[in-house]
C-alpha cells in the first residue's frame, strides 16, 4: 500500500477558470447593447491591442511589487524614457519609416525598441541601487523616493526636450486597416496584440519552465527560505527590477506609436492605469495582470462607445467590483 501511494502522481491543483472567463463573458454581454457586429468586432480588436500594451507596461511592475514588495510609483518614468529614446533613434530614419515596405520599417523600429529596453533597464539598475536599496521594507519611504524619482525624471525630460509634444508617426506599412467584410482592424493593433502575446508567453515560460522562474516564484512565496538555500536574492531582485524597467520601456515605445506622439508627462495617466491592472490581477500574478489588462481595455473601449461620460470612471468601478468579489485580486500570489 505504501509503495503504491509513493508512486501515485501528485495531485494537481484545480484550475481557477472564473477569471479567464470574465473577458469572454464581458465581450458577449455587450453585443446586444452595441447592436452592430462590425462595431463590436472593431471595439474588441481595439481592446485586445490596448490591453496588450498595458500588460507589457504592467507585467514588470507586478513582478517587482509581488516579489520585492516594492511600491514603485516611479514606474512611469521608464515608460517615458523608452518613448523618448525611440524618438531619438527613429528621427534620422524618417525616410525608412515612410517607405512602403514592412521589412524596412521593422528594421528601423525593432532596433529602436531594443535600445529603448536597454536604456530603460540600465536606468532601472541605477534606480534600484540608489533609490530602492536603502528603503527595502519601508513602504512610506518607497512611495516618497520613487515619486520623487518620477518627478525628477519628468522634469529632466522637460529640460532636455521642452514641454512641446513631439510627433512620432507610424511606419507607412503599419498605417491603415485590414478590411474583412464590414470589419476594419488597424494593422498596428494586430502587431501590438502579437507582441503582447509573445511577451506573455515568454514570461510564462521563464517563470514556469526554468530554474530562474522557480527561484522567482519561490521568492514571491517565501523570501527567507530562498536565502536560506544559499541563493543571493538581492541579485535576483535586481534582475527582476531591470527586466520590469525594460518592459516598461518597450511599452512606452508601443504606446507612443499608438498615440503617434511623445511628451514628458505621457506616463501620468498610464501609471494610475497600470496600478489598477496590478491590483485587479493580484500582486505578483502575471496571469492575473494579463486578464486585468484586457478587462481594463474592454471596459474603457466598450464604456467609451456606449456611455462616454461613464468612461472616465470605468476603470475605478471595475477595480471596485473585482475587489468586492476577490479582495486580493483575480489570482492572489502573495498575502501582502
Amino acid at each position: 500500500m505504501t509503495e503504491l501511494a509513493a508512486t501515485d502522481p501528485l495531485p494537481k491543483p484545480k484550475r481557477d477558470l472564473a477569471p479567464i472567463l470574465l473577458p469572454i463573458a464581458l465581450a458577449l454581454a455587450v453585443i446586444p447593447f452595441i447592436g452592430s457586429t462590425s462595431s463590436w468586432l472593431t471595439l474588441t480588436a481595439a481592446s485586445l491591442a490596448m490591453g496588450m500594451m498595458i500588460f507589457i507596461m504592467a507585467s514588470g511592475l507586478t513582478l517587482v511589487f509581488g516579489l520585492m514588495d516594492v511600491l514603485n510609483f516611479g514606474h512611469g518614468a521608464f515608460i517615458a524614457v523608452g518613448a523618448y529614446i525611440a524618438t531619438l533613434v527613429l528621427a534620422p530614419f524618417a525616410a525608412s519609416m515612410q517607405a512602403d515596405s514592412l521589412w524596412m520599417n521593422l528594421a528601423v523600429v525593432a532596433p529602436a525598441a531594443l535600445l529603448s529596453m536597454a536604456v530603460s533597464g540600465a536606468l532601472g539598475l541605477i534606480v534600484e541601487r540608489v533609490l530602492i536599496l536603502p528603503v527595502y521594507g519601508q513602504h512610506l519611504k518607497q512611495i516618497l523616493m520613487t515619486t520623487g524619482g518620477l518627478i525628477v525624471a519628468e522634469q529632466t525630460l522637460y529640460a532636455l526636450w521642452g514641454p512641446q509634444i513631439i510627433p512620432l508617426p507610424l511606419p507607412a506599412s503599419l498605417r491603415g486597416s485590414f478590411v474583412i467584410g464590414d470589419v476594419a482592424i488597424a494593422k498596428y493593433r494586430v502587431l501590438a496584440t502579437l507582441i503582447g502575446l509573445i511577451v506573455f508567453i515568454a514570461i510564462q515560460l521563464v517563470l514556469n519552465r526554468t530554474k530562474l522562474g522557480l527561484l522567482i516564484r519561490a521568492g514571491v512565496e517565501n523570501r527567507e527560505m530562498v536565502e536560506a538555500l544559499g541563493y543571493r536574492i538581492r541579485r535576483l531582485f535586481l534582475g527582476v527590477f531591470m527586466t520590469g524597467s525594460a518592459l516598461a520601456g518597450l511599452g512606452g515605445v508601443m504606446w507612443a506609436l499608438y498615440r503617434e506622439q511623445v511628451h514628458a508627462s505621457m506616463s501620468d495617466d498610464l501609471t494610475v492605469l497600470i496600478f489598477i491592472v496590478v491590483i485587479i490581477g493580484g500582486l505578483g500574478s502575471i496571469g492575473g495582470c494579463f486578464i486585468g489588462a484586457i478587462l481594463v481595455a474592454m471596459v474603457a473601449n466598450y464604456g467609451g462607445f456606449l456611455v462616454p461620460k461613464l468612461a472616465l470612471v470605468s476603470n475605478i468601478l471595475l477595480m471596485v467590483a473585482i475587489l468586492m468579489w476577490r479582495p486580493r485580486g483575480l489570482y492572489a500570489v502573495t498575502s501582502r
